[in-house]
């Protein structure tokens, strides 16, 4: 055998990797992806060098960072399809995509198009929109979904949802709550309103 293994990262190598990424998810969750890499460095407490060593580019920087919140998406979608009553699975997805991306400024621009040629990105996406494309189906077909529902509402959704402005991101995800709220009964085939979560201090007095 001539051949070589790959050599593990040494420990050092490891916590500056993990630091790179938990300074990236930081910034990238409360500032969107505008953040320069060299921001991303200092918070890290890494030499700009040691951050292009592990990641070259920022769209590997993005897509690792955003691994976790990847998984989420299709974790979402899936629970919905499982559901037993459509309409209660597509609230649950409206509601906890809009957290999702209340939690994580950065991940709505990545998924939507930030980074489109990367492929991680265009997979889920593909994939969360196709599943709620039939979760949507399913939902209307029970009569809970108005019939005039379209896929792109989705979309109009998450753009809106990413326009909210906050003191703090408790507050963000509070509104984006609100929001999920009016969505669904926007959605909903017959007019029934149901009580609205608090209004959070989006604004300073």
């Amino acid at each position: 055998m001539t051949g070589h293994l790959p050599h593990p990262l040494r420990s050092d190598a490891r916590d500056n990797r993990e630091r790179i990424l938990d300074a990236a998810r930081a910034l990238f969750a409360t500032e969107g992806l505008r953040v320069p890499m060299r921001e991303v460095a200092r918070r890290a407490g890494v030499g700009p060098a040691t951050l292009y060593r592990r990641f070259p580019t920022k769209r590997e920087l993005v897509t690792e960072a955003f691994t976790d919140q990847l998984r989420a998406c299709r974790t979402i979608v899936d629970e919905g399809l499982a559901h037993p009553d459509p309409w209660a699975g597509f609230c649950l997805v409206v509601e906890k995509t809009c957290e999702l991306h209340a939690r994580h400024l950065g991940f709505t621009e990545a998924f939507m198009a930030a980074y489109p040629e990367a492929m991680d990105f265009a997979a889920a996406r593909a994939y969360s929109l196709k599943s709620a494309g039939e979760l949507a189906r399913r939902a209307r077909e029970a009569g809970g979904l108005r019939p005039d529902f379209v896929l792109d509402d989705l979309i109009l959704m998450i753009m809106a949802n990413r326009g909210i402005h906050a003191l703090s991101t408790a507050a963000r995800v509070a509104a984006s709550r609100r929001f999920a709220a009016l969505v669904i009964q926007a959605f909903r085939a017959s007019p029934e309103h149901t009580r609205l979560p608090p209004v959070p201090r989006l604004a300073p007095g």
